[in-house]
């Protein structure tokens, strides 16, 4: 276990952040994951970082602030800790995400307090994720099974055993399990880049999708960009922003999506659980929706910014046969289901997936279909049945996706 652990906390920092000698790095972590983010700073520290930084975080504390604390306080956000982290990502740090938040965790607080504290860290946060969200800052998520999460997928079995379980599929979907994980991800890379140039080269004007429960079409806005795997970062390093990853992405016209999308898999948004939905797009805006579990959490989403929060800002294509669907479980976790699904993302999109979108003002990205919000979500729509048409400015249908997988060479 602890030469696994060194191995994924090495693939982490060389091929997640990518840390380099003399920089920052910002870890975020679970208080359960103590152990692996001791192996982090150490790794990074061997490695040449100037200084590690780590952010704890407790999922009881959340739930009793959430509960409890005054609506005042959940409506503001800490002047202190917003400048905290700008001032990290513009000194050049790193951030690496170590991420297992219990699905299930606020079910029972009332969204109003969830959206006031929704809003009110977006809205800080803004120039931090402004960094992320444009490769000013290398940054990366990987997965901790912390007790509650591996219960919730595997409740037959007691906390040690569902987190050994937990804890396999981790390594095996991070390639941790390999002889050399940062080889099996370079190599993986290479496909994923294979994948994002057919699919630039081909510049489809429309994406149409059909499968059970759904048939949308979604257009890709001029100049539109493929990203998928490794990213490079404005300081031209390389990165990966998921480890995992399976996807290869871009962004849909925000005023182009029509038809009707349903949900594969759950969707769990801030601590609550978004089951079996379908939504109505007319020119790029959610019309209606119906939802069997967690309506007021889709509300509150679709709710949370004036109007980006009801559009579309990723549009992503995923082989139902990736390691994380060879799973065969659901993980109530997006950094996961997103990677054995193809999916698509409420909200705000990456401004690298237009050309000069970086450095594009707020009038401009609307003119050329780019979507902003205070939020970003993904959610699940791929499945086995899935087929999707790339459709080229001259109207022609070409295959890309076929029973749930590629349906071209690359």
């Amino acid at each position: 276990m602890q030469e696994l652990l060194k191995k994924y906390a090495q693939l982490a920092l060389h091929t997640g952040v990518n840390l380099q000698e003399g920089q920052g790095l910002l870890v975020q972590a679970p208080i359960e994951a103590i152990e692996l983010v001791r192996i982090v700073v150490k790794e990074a520290y061997e490695m040449g970082a100037k200084n590690v930084h780590v952010e704890w975080k407790d999922d009881q504390l959340t739930y009793l602030k959430m509960k409890h604390a005054p609506m005042e306080v959940l409506e503001t956000f800490p002047e202190w800790r917003k400048d905290a982290m700008v001032s990290m990502v513009k000194e050049g740090y790193a951030v690496l995400n170590i991420y297992g938040e219990n699905p299930d965790l606020l079910q029972d607080i009332d969204g109003k307090r969830m959206a006031a504290v929704t809003k009110a860290s977006s809205t800080a946060l803004k120039e931090y994720r402004d960094y992320l969200m444009n490769d000013r800052a290398r940054w990366s998520i990987v997965g901790y099974p912390t007790t509650e999460w591996a219960q919730k997928i595997y409740p037959d079995l007691n906390a040690k055993e569902a987190k050994e379980q937990l804890w396999k599929e981790i390594f095996r979907i991070a390639r941790a399990d390999q002889d050399d994980p940062i080889e099996a991800w370079n190599e993986h890379n290479q496909l994923l880049r294979n994948a994002r140039e057919y699919l630039n080269e081909k510049n489809y004007a429309k994406l149409h999708f059909q499968a059970t429960g759904t048939d949308l079409t979604i257009e890709l806005p001029e100049g539109h960009i493929w990203h998928g795997g490794a990213a490079k970062a404005t300081d031209g390093v390389t990165f990966n922003p998921n480890i995992p990853t399976e996807e290869v992405f871009s962004m849909p016209h925000k005023y182009g999506v029509n038809g009707q999308v349903t949900s594969t898999k759950p969707l769990s948004f801030q601590g609550q659980l978004i089951e079996n939905f379908t939504l109505t797009f007319k020119d790029g805006k959610v019309v209606d929706y119906s939802c069997k579990k967690g309506e007021g959490a889709l509300k509150q989403l679709l709710e949370a910014d004036d109007d980006g929060a009801s559009r579309l800002g990723e549009v992503a294509l995923v082989p139902h046969e990736s390691p994380v669907s060879q799973a065969g479980i659901i993980f109530f976790n997006t950094l996961f289901d997103e990677n054995a699904s193809c999916h698509i993302a409420l909200g705000k999109a990456y401004p690298t997936n237009i050309k000069g979108g970086s450095d594009m003002k707020e009038k401009e990205m609307d003119q050329y279909g780019v979507n902003d919000s205070i939020v970003h979500e993904d959610f699940m729509i791929g499945s086995a049945d899935m087929n999707i048409d790339g459709i080229t400015k001259d109207g022609e249908k070409e295959a890309i996706f076929r029973n749930g997988t590629w349906a071209i060479s690359f």
